[in-house]
């Protein structure tokens, strides 16, 4: 699956855009501001229908215009896809496959996957625990629709729990016919969505030590830990002996909305002890243990998206990196980069077709590749 074709109305800085691509590796180069990120957000916007940057679709329209449109031509399974995500200002979203609108995102999410490796990806790290939960629960949502249910069930509950236990603790007086409902759902779902997470840890982990040990070339051992009190076999106790504590600090303080996934290295946290080249070769570990998982559920290899990919990494692990892509490892890939000679010269002689694009101001053109 690869996307060969890009076309954009008034979305961010381009006004109006049509652009073709390599089915291997292509290169957007030029001075930051120039609009290069906002080439692969469209991209983005065209697998996930929303932006990886800014979650207000309104933000997205061009200054003093009215609407955006971006439209892909993909070549999946030997066929022409074409996908157009617009956007009239005031209006909802319209997401068409080919002649026909979907009437629900969800329908279109995971059809043409694609991940994406970007620098606010370090809030992974250096963030809280609920912007870990929300990439791992993102990933195995679009791989089980099941687990996306339970997991809206389950925030449904918790937040109808915390209102009662708000007004619990107004009126210093305990309603249990009225809580418990949502005590059975929030003990039953936690239960379930602890073991679908425990699960995919144990699938994901090889892949991120496996990618890890490449970029570093094993100079140090990194781990990722799934902490959830739902996993514990007393786990309905711990649950319901919460409740004094819940009503003291209004808010469910148990369940797997509390859960963590630890990355260390060398033993130690990451986020601490971590350089920046190791939390960058981290990340992109991740990533790449997430590109797995999605190839190998999907039976094909999703688009990869490098944001910026050579900052904070020493010439060595982005050679590393680039002899994996030169590898086809990874299908059709995209790479920004502020420096084109940068990436001229680590792109230089690959067996891969490489097409260098320059971006200036929201314009595209054709950068000469020197031998």
């Amino acid at each position: 699956m690869y996307l060969e074709n890009l076309k954009l109305s008034q979305f961010k800085n381009y006004g109006h855009l049509d652009v073709l691509f390599s089915q291997d590796i292509n290169c957007l180069v030029g001075d930051n501001g120039s609009g290069k990120t906002n080439l692969l957000d469209a991209i983005h916007y065209l697998s996930i229908t929303k932006s990886a940057f800014n979650p207000v679709d309104q933000q997205n329209i061009q200054h003093d215009t009215d609407f955006f449109s971006i439209i892909g031509g993909f070549i999946h399974k030997e066929k022409k896809v074409i996908i157009r995500c617009s956007l009239v200002r005031g209006e909802k979203k319209k997401i068409f496959e080919g002649k026909n609108q979907l009437e629900k995102a969800s329908d279109h999410i995971g059809h043409l996957p694609v991940v994406l490796v970007a620098p606010n990806d370090s809030e992974l790290i250096t963030e809280g625990s609920e912007i870990r939960r929300k990439f791992f629960d993102s990933l195995i949502a679009q791989l089980n629709r099941d687990y996306l249910e339970h997991l809206i069930n389950y925030s449904k509950a918790l937040k109808r729990r915390n209102e009662l236990i708000k007004t619990f603790a107004e009126s210093s007086k305990v309603n249990h016919d009225l809580i418990e409902p949502y005590d059975l759902i929030l003990i039953r779902e936690s239960i379930y969505l602890s073991k679908i997470r425990k699960e995919f840890c144990q699938e994901f982990i090889p892949k991120l030590t496996h990618h890890y040990e490449i970029i570093s070339e094993k100079k140090e051992k990194i781990s990722l830990k799934y902490q959830s009190s739902a996993i514990d076999e007393d786990f309905e106790l711990q649950f319901r002996n919460a409740l004094k504590k819940d009503l003291a600090l209004q808010r469910t303080t148990v369940g797997i909305h509390r859960d963590d996934f630890v990355f260390k290295i060398d033993g130690y946290p990451l986020k601490k002890f971590g350089s920046q080249g190791q939390q960058k070769s981290f990340l992109i570990a991740i990533k790449l243990a997430q590109f797995d998982i999605l190839k190998n559920k999907k039976g094909f290899k999703p688009i990869l998206l490098l944001d910026d990919i050579f900052d904070k990494l020493d010439d060595h692990r982005i050679e590393k990196l680039v002899k994996m892509i030169n590898d086809h490892q990874f299908g059709q890939v995209f790479i920004t980069d502020a420096r084109p000679e940068r990436t001229i010269h680590f792109t230089k002689g690959l067996d891969s077709e490489v097409n260098v694009i320059y971006v200036e101001n929201g314009k595209v053109k054709q950068y000469a590749h020197e031998e």
